[in-house]
């Protein structure tokens, strides 16, 4: 089992070096990860985050067009 970490980008791909106050460092699992992302979306949208990109163990999963979400 890997670690499940989030990062979060700008339109620009310019990496953010936001870390919610509540997101944990790492997930236990994909499911924990996205379940995470789908209640906090919207408040990652009014910090500036245009983009997360969902990482195991530093290899890309999966990216997330978070203000195509809100449409």
């Amino acid at each position: 089992m890997g670690d499940w970490t989030w990062r979060y980008e700008r339109t620009d791909g310019e990496v953010l070096s936001l870390t919610p106050a509540d997101a944990p460092a790492t997930f236990p699992s994909q499911a924990d990860a996205e379940s995470w992302i789908g209640e906090e979306w919207k408040g990652l949208l009014e910090a500036g985050v245009d983009a997360v990109t969902l990482l195991e163990d530093g290899r890309v999963v999966s990216v997330v067009d978070v203000e195509a979400a809100s449409a």
